[in-house]
């Protein structure tokens, strides 16, 4: 492995599964799995262990090419920002790695699907460079915009350990306009109060702190074979304003659901809309401002038309009641 890694490793990487990288895509991943990539561990391996495919590899490998043509993955940042510089990380494949790799990279707002980023207009920052086999290739990237999406090609076939994109967050205006305090969190004192169906897991789950590492640290309905949709209602930490909400479908890549919608109250009986129904990809994180809310001491959730969700955060700041009552329970307990 290279040694004198150039200044720019050290910069936190865009695209690691510990702040909701994801593989949207990949060409071909017969031989192991493209979710490989973005594992913030190094590269581990058990030489002659082999599963029905062959030798099990801690990466992202495709079969052997018998036509031309080149293998591309897709992956979508966890954090949007200026990449200074990428990794491929040949770690293990010595035999089969690809002799050359590109990098591209696009900027889109808003959760796009995967058709719609293929389709848009690709940057190339690292043009078909040469890589080593069992090697951490370093490419610098001289580039000052924002990205919020890479493509790795494999000129033509082979297999990478890691995927590293190093760089800067730049985060949107329009999602960091929020009060410190998550209304919805668990130790705040948030509670579910009522839910359509836990048939996988509890719904509390979604309150709980930090980022699910599967899906069973999530709230998980059965699939529903009717009309109707699920649901959940959430008594708010204290009587507050919501600004800023956070829907992840973390881990939920085939169970994820379709669209979700928040409403608020005041008194768990009344509600008014704070999120209209808003289209979810799996596996994102989803940020979305939320104007113009009135004060809430009860949310609903409601997703369409099953599935799940990793987390529901929502931020904001409590009003004069809502600090009351936060300190009176603070007080009595």
């Amino acid at each position: 492995m290279t040694e004198d890694r150039p200044e720019w490793t050290r910069s936190i990487d865009l695209a690691s599964r510990r702040f909701g990288g994801t593989v949207m895509w990949a060409s071909d991943e017969l031989f192991a799995e493209k979710e490989n990539l973005l594992n913030p561990w190094t590269p581990r391996h058990q030489p002659e262990t082999f599963g029905p495919k062959g030798q099990v590899y801690d990466g992202w490998e495709t079969r052997r090419h018998r036509e031309p043509g080149d293998d591309q993955a897709i992956v979508r940042l966890g954090m949007p920002g200026v990449i200074a510089g990428v990794v491929v990380d040949t770690a293990f494949f010595k035999g089969n790695y690809p002799p050359h790799v590109s990098v591209e990279a696009c900027a889109l707002p808003g959760y796009p699907g995967v058709d719609e980023v293929a389709a848009a207009d690709w940057d190339v920052l690292v043009d078909r460079a040469q890589a080593e086999g069992h090697t951490e290739n370093t490419y610098a990237v001289e580039s000052a915009r924002r990205y919020t999406h890479v493509r790795l090609t494999m000129h033509p076939d082979g297999g990478v350990a890691r995927l590293r994109v190093h760089g800067t967050v730049v985060p949107d205006p329009a999602l960091v306009d929020a009060s410190a305090l998550d209304l919805a969190a668990l130790e705040n004192g948030a509670v579910v109060t009522g839910c359509s169906n836990m048939f996988y897991s509890s719904p509390n789950n979604v309150l709980a702190p930090g980022l699910a590492a599967n899906q069973a640290e999530g709230w998980e309905t059965a699939r529903r074979r009717d009309d109707g949709n699920d649901w959940m209602t959430v008594r708010l930490a204290g009587e507050g304003v919501v600004r800023f909400a956070e829907l992840d479908t973390s881990n939920l890549r085939g169970n994820a659901p379709g669209s979700a919608s928040l409403s608020g109250s005041a008194d768990g009986e009344t509600w008014f809309e704070l999120l209209p129904a808003t289209r979810l990809q799996p596996d994102t994180r989803h940020r979305f401002p939320v104007p113009d809310a009135a004060a809430a001491r009860y949310v609903r959730l409601d997703i369409h038309p099953d599935g799940g969700l990793a987390r529901l955060r929502l931020w904001g700041g409590l009003t004069e009641d809502g600090r009351r009552d936060l300190a009176a329970r603070y007080e009595a307990g």
